[in-house]
């Protein structure tokens, strides 16, 4: 393979536009994931509403957000590479606000996974462009604190998701009935999903008039693709393969876990009789402090250490918060009471934290530039199909099929084990393989 160095046409933007870009996008993040999250504190009621399974609500928790979400990516990737990026990030907003509300009008089983479904496809749009925007607004030894900034909006969305949740049903709680206009008398549940989908247009709209940084398409070219096209990324991460298997496994057990926890405020309430929205009260409080610090901390660690001259060093972080990560998602659930078991949580959402705000750096280095908005969204849909695949869907199955619903913290616990183990065992030869990519594409000399 033949490298290319080509001078770069257009200088990076100022500090503080790449910045308000970085800001934007990761109120956007939020949002999206306050979407997401909300519905797993509203298993209860629900279940009891639409008359469900877990192994039901695993479904629409996970395959039902996946089909579009994951696979979306990679039309959605093409198009980031070539339309303006702003306009498909304020399209995409408006779609999962408007579907998230859409949720709360839910009858069945299939009306609540097919508005889940079109969640997803609005979703899919954002990490692709984002990511794409933000490594033209920095210079690679730069990067690390935007995107980590951008990445801790997963725990800041976890938390105001939270808080959310518990304020809406606390204040419902207190009500005898609420009506909306046009709609009727609805429940509890259903006024959230309105609640916290509909003020995403907003966020729409400023995006729609959003100026976005021109491309750097000359940084880390790699002379052996023929151009930018689909095939052109496929192809690569072919002959690529196992650089890229071993490092994108790696995420996936991060996913599969986070996911596995929309299942956390129904297991607090069988198990130890926390109701949601004390569950929800308290995470929020410790993953809105304890979230940001992680990531941003991870952020700036993974620029110090490459300043310094750690090639690999995103990705030796990313592997540290793995080996937290598997067996702090295992030990919690064998705990006596709920407030031990949240503790020794924080862990494994400290270690979930950590392989999120770098996983995109590390993968960056071993990416050429001109497929890098298709390669991001492959990795993201690989990482969500295994995520949303399954952990809602193993935790689901085994509660329901093989523990008891009662006992779903067995099912929870088993999620790491079955799926963390083999890339535990198989770090050595995903770092080698990750050297000697870094080495291929030139990337530590950009």
């Amino acid at each position: 393979m033949s490298l290319e160095g080509v001078p770069a046409p257009v200088a990076y933007p100022p500090a503080r536009t790449g910045w308000f870009l970085v800001v934007m996008l990761t109120i956007a993040y939020i949002f999206s994931f306050v979407d997401r999250y909300v519905l797993g504190l509203l298993i209860g009621p629900i279940k009891a509403d639409l008359g469900l399974t877990d192994e039901q609500i695993g479904w629409v928790i996970g395959p039902a957000f996946a089909i579009f979400y994951a696979t979306m990516g990679l039309p959605l990737g093409w198009l980031v590479d070539r339309a303006r990026r702003t306009w498909i990030v304020a399209a995409g907003v408006a779609v999962w606000s408007l579907a998230t509300a859409a949720s709360g009008l839910a009858k069945d089983f299939w009306h609540l996974f097919f508005t889940r479904m079109t969640v997803g496809v609005g979703e899919a749009t954002l990490s692709p462009a984002a990511f794409s925007m933000i490594s033209d607004s920095f210079p690679p030894e730069r990067r690390g604190k935007p995107i980590a900034f951008y990445s801790a909006a997963v725990s800041v969305g976890a938390g105001i998701a939270s808080f959310i949740g518990a304020g809406v049903l606390i204040w419902a709680k207190s009500i005898p009935e609420l009506s909306l206009p046009l709609v009727g008398e609805i429940a509890p549940w259903q006024f959230t999903f309105m609640a916290v989908g509909l003020p995403g247009l907003l966020v729409a709209l400023f995006f729609v008039f959003m100026p976005e940084p021109a491309r750097r398409l000359a940084v880390a070219r790699d002379a052996s693709l023929k151009g930018n096209g689909m095939g052109d990324a496929l192809g690569y991460v072919w002959r690529h393969k196992g650089t890229y298997i071993g490092f994108v496994s790696l995420v996936a057990v991060m996913t599969i876990i986070a996911y596995s926890h929309g299942f956390l405020p129904a297991l607090f309430e069988r198990t130890w009789g926390w109701p949601p929205e004390k569950y929800a009260t308290i995470n929020g409080s410790v993953i809105v402090i304890l979230g940001p610090v992680n990531v941003l901390f991870m952020g700036w660690l993974s620029d110090r250490l490459s300043q310094k001259g750690m090639r690999d060093a995103p990705f030796r972080i990313m592997v540290a918060g793995f080996l937290l990560m598997v067996p702090s998602g295992v030990v919690p659930f064998f705990a006596p009471d709920p407030v031990l078991a949240f503790g020794l949580l924080i862990f494994n959402t400290i270690g979930i934290g950590i392989v999120s705000a770098v996983g995109v750096t590390a993968l960056l280095l071993i990416t050429p530039a001109q497929i890098r908005g298709q390669i991001v969204a492959l990795y993201y849909m690989a990482i969500s199909l295994s995520g949303l695949l399954l952990g809602p869907t193993t935790v689901g199955y085994l509660s329901t099929n093989v523990f008891g619903e009662d006992q779903i913290r067995y099912a929870m616990a088993a999620v790491p084990v079955l799926y963390g183990v083999v890339p535990l065992l198989f770090i050595p030869v995903t770092r080698r393989l990750y050297l000697a990519q870094m080495a291929r594409l030139g990337a530590a000399s950009e």
